[in-house]
């Protein structure tokens, strides 16, 4: 498996010492998570999506959003790092990346080996959930329980406040904690990997064009073509797990 773009990111990995991935849904896609918005088969287009300001204003929304969460294939809790993540997390264990910057909510990044505060998760954590007014913090068992038991999920036990999944919906204002640390991890980079990005979602998607900006090399690892491939230095369109593993060498 060696052709002139493996090569070409080879060299940029290679010359690079400070590289930042920006992660999408195409990475965890070969972990057997479905994307958004492939026809047919993302998630948006099986289940329309509740929107935050829905969610919090009531409590038959929380209940079902609760209830899909609880039911149906447990495509999140049951997956694992692939390739992809693996090769990632063994950048940042020689020392040669700084950092990722995900738009998943999966945690398999962590999963993979990658410490927290390496991690600047854009749209939050599917992993616990936490109250919205104390930020308590609730694990997913624990709120499962609950739900078998009542079939539904209780104000906040400390406070009396909204229970939500720790992501980031629909109409919910980005986080302005990550969204700084995602602005420090790009103007300290020499080079961005996108993998897995459609690069369409802003303000997320504005972090590689910026660190292109400020003179950072920029490679796009994505099955399709993207915004950002006419500015890009290098675009490989090829699956993300094996090109990673390959060119990090961990196959």
């Amino acid at each position: 498996m060696s052709d002139a773009d493996l090569d070409a990111l080879v060299q940029l990995i290679d010359q690079s010492q400070r590289i930042a991935f920006f992660t999408g849904a195409g990475i965890s896609t070969e972990s057997g998570i479905p994307d958004f918005r492939s026809p047919g088969t993302g998630l948006w287009t099986k289940m329309k999506p509740i929107v935050f300001q829905e969610f919090m204003a009531s409590d038959e929304v929380r209940q079902e959003s609760w209830r899909r969460r609880f039911s149906g294939e447990r495509m999140l809790e049951n997956a694992v790092p692939n390739m992809g993540h693996l090769a990632i997390s063994e950048l940042v264990s020689r020392g040669r990346c700084i950092g990722v910057i995900t738009q998943n909510v999966d945690n398999l990044h962590q999963d993979s080996g990658v410490a927290d505060n390496q991690v600047v998760q854009l749209h939050g954590n599917a992993s616990f959930a936490k109250c919205m007014s104390c930020e308590t913090r609730y694990e997913l068992a624990d709120l499962e329980a609950q739900f078998a038991t009542h079939e539904r999920i209780e104000p906040c036990s400390r406070c009396g406040g909204v229970i939500k999944s720790a992501t980031i919906s629909f109409g919910q204002s980005m986080p302005e904690k990550e969204m700084a640390r995602a602005q420090i991890m790009t103007e300290s980079c020499d080079l961005m990997i996108v993998a897995g990005s459609s690069l369409v979602v802003y303000p997320a998607a504005g972090f590689p064009e910026y660190a292109k900006r400020l003179g950072a090399k920029l490679a796009i690892v994505n099955r399709e073509e993207t915004p950002l491939d006419d500015i890009a230095d290098l675009v490989v369109h090829r699956e993300i797990g094996p090109t990673l593993s390959f060119v990090v060498g961990i196959n």
